[in-house]
C-alpha cells in the first residue's frame, strides 16, 4: 500500500478510484466493512483503491485542549491497513485551509486529485466547511462531477452500533473484552522499544519502554498485558502507562515487563495487548514503597493471566 502525504504525489489512474474518506481510528468492524465494499468496488470496477485520512482527526483539531483519546497512532493505523489489499493511504493534513473548504470544493478535490469513480463512506460521514455537508450532499454532488456514492448504514454487534466512540468508552471502563469484540481483535498500543533510566533494572523489575504516539491515550494505570513481537507467542507481563508520578514524571510512557525475560529489546518493535486494568497511577513516597506495589501488581497480573 502506498502511503502519499498532502495534496499531490498520486500517481494518475485515468480509470479512476474507488475511495472512502475518514479518520479511521481504531479500525473496527464498521471500519472494516467500509473497507471491505471498497475493496469490492475497486476489484469489480478494475480500479486502484485509496483510503483518504487526516492527521491530526478533526475532532483532535477542534478541541486541542481536550482531544478524544486515540485508538491508533498513525503508524498503527497504516499497519492494521496493510494486510487488507488496499492501494493508497491519501493523508491530509486537518487544518484552518481543509476546515473551512465548501463542500463542493472538497468533492471537486476527490476529482481532481484523486479521480474518485465511486467513494464509499459511512451513514454519519460529514465534510465541507466546519462539517456542515452529508453523505447525500456528497452523493449529490457526485452525480454532477461524475462520481457515484454508496452510504453503508450502521454495523451493529450485541444491539449496539459499533462505533470508535463505543470503543473509546469500552477501554475507559476497563472492559478490554468488548473493546476486542468491536475491534475484531484485541486493544494494543505498539512502538519501537527505547532506552529509559533504567530505573526498572536497577528495582527488578525491567521494562520495555515505548513513547505512545498520539495526543491522549484511551487508558492509564498499571495493567496485566501481553506482549506481542518477541517471540513466537504473545509473552505475559505486566505494565504501567502514565506520567511516573512518583519519580516527577511529565510526559506519558508505557513500561512494559515481561515475566521471566532477560533478552535485549532496544530497538525492537512491540505491541503490548491490554487485558485487564490492576488499579490507577498512585505517587509513592518512597521508591521501596513503589517496589513493594509493583511485586504486588506483578503478582496479581500472574493469576490474572495464570502465569
Amino acid at each position: 500500500m502506498e502511503l502519499i502525504r498532502g495534496w499531490g504525489g498520486l500517481s494518475p489512474s485515468g480509470a479512476g478510484r474507488a475511495v472512502t474518506i475518514g479518520a479511521y481510528d481504531g479500525i473496527h468492524l464498521g471500519h472494516r466493512a467500509l473497507l471491505e465494499r471498497l475493496a469490492d468496488h475497486a476489484r469489480q470496477r478494475g480500479i486502484p483503491s485509496a483510503v483518504l485520512t487526516f492527521e491530526p482527526t478533526p475532532r483532535e483539531f477542534f478541541a486541542p485542549q481536550q482531544p478524544p483519546a486515540r485508538l491508533t497512532s498513525l503508524r498503527e493505523r497504516w499497519r492494521l491497513l496493510q494486510p487488507l489489499g488496499l492501494d493508497s493511504l491519501w493523508l491530509l493534513r486537518f487544518d484552518e485551509a481543509l476546515r473551512n473548504l465548501p463542500a463542493e470544493a472538497f468533492a471537486q478535490m476527490l476529482v481532481r486529485n484523486l479521480a474518485a469513480r465511486v467513494v464509499v463512506v459511512g451513514h454519519d460521514f460529514r465534510f465541507g466547511k466546519n462539517g456542515e455537508a452529508t453523505a447525500p450532499v456528497l452523493a449529490a454532488a457526485g452525480k454532477r462531477l461524475g462520481f457515484e456514492v454508496e452510504v453503508l448504514a450502521p454495523v451493529q454487534l450485541e444491539g449496539e452500533r459499533i462505533s470508535s466512540s463505543g470503543v473509546r468508552a469500552a477501554l475507559a471502563a476497563s472492559d478490554f473484552a468488548r473493546a476486542a469484540r468491536w475491534l475484531g481483535r484485541p486493544w494494543c498500543m505498539c512502538g519501537r522499544v527505547r532506552a529509559g533510566q533504567r530505573l526498572g533494572r536497577d528495582l527488578g523489575f525491567p521494562t520495555a519502554n515505548l513513547l505512545p504516539q498520539r495526543r491522549r491515550a484511551p487508558v492509564a494505570g498499571i495493567f496485566a498485558v501481553r506482549v506481542h513481537g518477541i517471540g513466537a507467542a504473545a509473552l505475559p507481563g505486566v505494565a504501567s502507562l502514565g506520567t511516573r508520578p512518583t519519580l516527577a514524571g511529565t510526559h506519558s510512557l508505557l513500561e512494559a515487563h515481561v515475566f521471566d525475560f532477560a533478552g535485549d529489546l532496544y530497538g525492537r518493535e512491540l505491541a503490548v495487548e491490554f487485558v485487564a486494568k490492576l488499579r490507577d497511577e498512585v505517587k509513592f513516597a518512597t521508591l521501596a514503597a513503589l517496589t513493594a506495589q509493583m511485586h504486588e501488581d506483578a503478582a496479581q497480573a500472574r493469576r490474572i493471566l495464570k502465569v
